[in-house]
C-alpha cells in the first residue's frame, strides 16, 4: 500500500473561554487534528505512518489515541522521548482570536533521524504545531532527499515564543528558502500579512520558488488558492507540464464553505490541511479537494475535541 508520512507534535491542549460559560476543558490537540482529518479523508489503499514524538508523561495517552485511528500502518506508534510533552494553554478571546502559551520540549527532528524514515514512504504531510518540528537545513535536506509529494501547514513558523511561553505573530524569516521545500503549502490569513500586503505578491514568491499550490484559509470566508501552470494533480508535480516559469496562467479563486453553527473552532486549519492533501493523493484537482476540506473543517467546527473527530469525520458518529 503507499503510505504517507504524517509530521508534526502531538501537544495536550487546555482550553479557556470556548464556551464562556464552561470550565477549561482539557485534550489532545496539535497534529491529533491533522491525524483524524487524514484518518477519515485518506483513499481506502492508503495508509498513514506517524513522524510524530510524544514525551514520557504523555506516551501512554498519546498510544491509547493512536489506537482510535484506522489508518495506520500496522505497529505505528509516536517516538517517546525522555523530556515533558508539549502543553498548549489556548485562551479565545472570540470566536476566531485566541492566545497561545507553550510548555514541553519535545525536540524537533534532525536529518540523520528522518531521512531512513522517509525513505519508503510515497507522501508526506508536515504541520508545524509548534514550530520547531525542524530547522530551515532539514526541511532543505528533506526536499533534496525525498522525492514524492510534499504538503506543509507553516502555521507556527510564525509564531515567535517568549520566555513566558507565549506565541506571539511575527513574519516569517527565510520565507522563500522554506517555501521552496515543499510542493503545497497552508498559510492563513493573518500569516499572508506578515509576508506582504498584497496576497498576488506572497503567491507570485511561493510559486517563483516552485511551489505549486499555495492555499490560504480565511476563516468563515473559506480559502484562496493559487497554483503554478499546468499544475492540475499531483501527477503533474513531476510530469513535463507544470511550468518552470510563473509566467502562464495561474489559477486563483476563493472556495466559499458551507454555512454551520460553529461550537469550536479549535483545530479546523489542521483537518483542512490534512483533507485536502488526503484528497490531492485521491486525485483530486485543486478545487475539489479544497472543498473536501472545507467541508471537513466546518464538521470539526460543530465537533469539541480529537479523541473521537476521525469517527465523526467519517460518519460514524453524530456531533458532541
Amino acid at each position: 500500500m503507499p503510505r504517507v508520512g504524517v509530521l508534526g507534535s502531538l501537544v495536550w491542549d487546555e482550553i479557556h473561554g470556548r464556551d464562556p460559560l464552561a470550565a477549561p476543558v482539557e485534550e489532545w490537540g496539535g497534529i491529533a487534528y491533522a491525524l483524524a482529518g487524514m484518518d477519515a479523508a485518506l483513499p481506502t489503499d492508503w495508509e498513514i505512518v506517524p513522524l510524530i514524538k510524544v514525551g514520557q508523561d504523555l506516551a501512554p495517552e498519546a498510544a491509547e489515541f493512536f489506537r482510535t485511528l484506522e489508518r495506520l500502518t500496522p505497529g505505528a506508534r509516536p517516538i517517546t522521548v525522555p523530556t515533558p510533552n508539549n502543553r498548549v494553554t489556548l485562551r479565545y478571546e472570540s470566536a476566531e482570536r485566541r492566545c497561545e502559551q507553550l510548555t514541553g520540549g519535545v525536540p524537533g527532528w534532525t536529518w540523520a533521524e528522518l531521512g531512513p524514515m522517509v525513505a519508503d514512504l510515497d507522501a508526506l504531510y508536515v504541520n508545524f504545531i509548534s514550530g520547531f518540528e525542524c530547522c530551515l537545513w532539514t526541511a532543505q535536506q528533506l526536499r533534496r532527499g525525498f522525492a514524492g509529494p510534499i504538503y506543509a501547514d507553516l502555521h507556527s513558523l510564525f509564531l515567535g515564543l517568549g520566555a513566558d511561553g507565549f506565541r506571539t505573530l511575527q513574519p516569517l524569516p527565510d520565507a522563500a528558502t522554506w517555501f521552496s521545500c515543499f510542493d503545497a503549502i497552508q498559510i492563513n490569513e493573518e500569516e499572508l500579512q506578515q509576508l506582504a500586503a498584497d496576497p498576488l505578491v506572497v503567491a507570485a514568491e511561493a510559486l517563483r520558488s516552485g511551489v505549486a499550490l499555495l492555499t490560504v484559509t480565511v476563516g468563515p470566508r473559506g480559502a484562496i488558492y493559487f497554483t503554478r501552470p499546468g499544475f492540475e494533480t499531483l501527477a503533474d508535480l513531476r510530469g513535463p507540464t507544470l511550468g518552470s516559469h510563473v509566467d502562464g496562467a495561474i489559477r486563483t479563486a476563493r472556495v466559499a464553505p458551507p454555512a454551520i453553527d460553529a461550537v469550536d473552532p479549535t483545530g479546523c486549519g489542521d483537518v483542512f490541511g490534512a483533507t485536502c492533501f488526503a484528497r490531492l493523493l485521491a486525485g483530486d484537482t485543486p478545487i475539489t479537494a479544497i472543498e473536501a476540506a472545507n467541508h471537513a473543517a466546518a464538521r470539526n467546527a460543530t465537533f469539541r475535541g480529537a479523541s473521537s473527530l476521525a469517527r465523526m469525520l467519517r460518519g460514524d458518529l453524530v456531533r458532541a
